[in-house]
């Protein structure tokens, strides 16, 4: 990667992806897009407004930096996407599309993260392995499955070097989520020391996979660094740091907050999200191909968002 445009730089990874890669890259290299600005961006580097459903935007932007790299970032997440079924399928593999053919186009390096939404209640619960059966039952889960093998295609057809992880849920203190079934794993330590209790939507004894976000970033720029030649999966591989529910960060939470509370009150919509998906994913082929290393469990990740949250809050 030399020069790189982000889209959906303004959301809860790209926020920090676009942070680090200019620490990486130099900040002139990196261009940063979103249908709208963050205030957090303000005048830091390069940034344009870009609808990803317009390829024709895309491509000039791409085009007027004459970029090498496009990490694909804008699409709507899982309960979103079931609230909006029609508009998830019209951003999610619309814009990836336009992505793909700018990237063929002008011969860029792709890279498009996929989801343990990808997933459905037939895949093999635990050590969920990187090729198996996926039948996913909710539309965030249809597109990221679509979306997989619609950068297969591109890398098989045209030589398109796309790059992909299916991401668990990722957990941050900086950046709120914005409309995911593992939102509550981020709510948790916000209200832990806003109101020293939480309300879980997602159900006791709830096993999903999570990742801490400068894990998630890590492995985003190892893998676009990676070999080529090395990787055999390229588009979707199993990335994981831990496998939790939600009694499990109430107890790390509470050798730090001795008084927390956690309560429940099931949403329907987005349990039954979390109960199509797996409990625990097998990460080896990542590790195997290109290194993925993740660095933070969970008693070390507790300890760092509770602690930077409790300035965020004092400040």
């Amino acid at each position: 990667m030399k020069k790189i445009m982000v889209t959906g730089a303004s959301g809860q990874i790209g926020t920090e992806l676009v942070s680090r890669l200019r620490q990486i890259y130099n900040t002139d290299q990196v261009i940063a897009t979103d249908i709208k600005k963050a205030s957090t961006q303000g005048a830091s580097g390069p940034f344009e407004i870009l609808d990803v459903t317009n390829s024709q935007a895309m491509y000039e932007i791409a085009n007027k930096y004459q970029v090498d790299t496009i990490i694909h970032l804008a699409a709507l997440l899982s309960a979103t996407s079931e609230a909006k079924p029609l508009l998830a399928w019209e951003l999610n593999m619309g814009g990836l599309l336009n992505a793909l053919e700018v990237s063929k186009t002008l011969n860029c390096q792709l890279f498009t993260p996929s989801s343990i939404g990808a997933f459905g209640p037939t895949t093999p619960n635990n050590n969920t392995p990187q090729e198996t059966i996926q039948r996913p039952t909710s539309m965030y889960g249809v597109s990221k499955v679509s979306g997989e093998l619609l950068c297969d295609y591109y890398y098989n057809k045209f030589g398109v070097d796309t790059r992909g992880l299916r991401f668990p849920g990722i957990i941050s203190y900086i950046t709120p989520p914005g409309g995911g079934t593992t939102d509550y794993a981020v709510e948790i330590y916000y209200d832990a020391i806003a109101k020293g209790s939480y309300t879980s939507y997602i159900s006791q004894g709830t096993f999903m996979d999570m990742i801490y976000m400068p894990d998630a970033l890590e492995a985003i720029i190892t893998l676009m660094e990676a070999d080529s030649s090395k990787l055999k999966h390229r588009n979707a591989f199993n990335v994981s740091a831990m496998s939790i529910e939600p009694e499990m960060i109430a107890a790390e939470i509470r050798k730090h907050i001795p008084h927390f509370k956690l309560a429940y009150q099931v949403d329907p919509v987005r349990q039954a999200i979390a109960d199509s998906w797996p409990n625990a994913i097998d990460s080896t082929a990542a590790k195997e191909e290109w290194g993925f290393n993740a660095e933070y469990n969970l008693e070390k990740m507790t300890k760092e968002m509770l602690a930077h949250l409790s300035i965020k809050f004092a400040g």
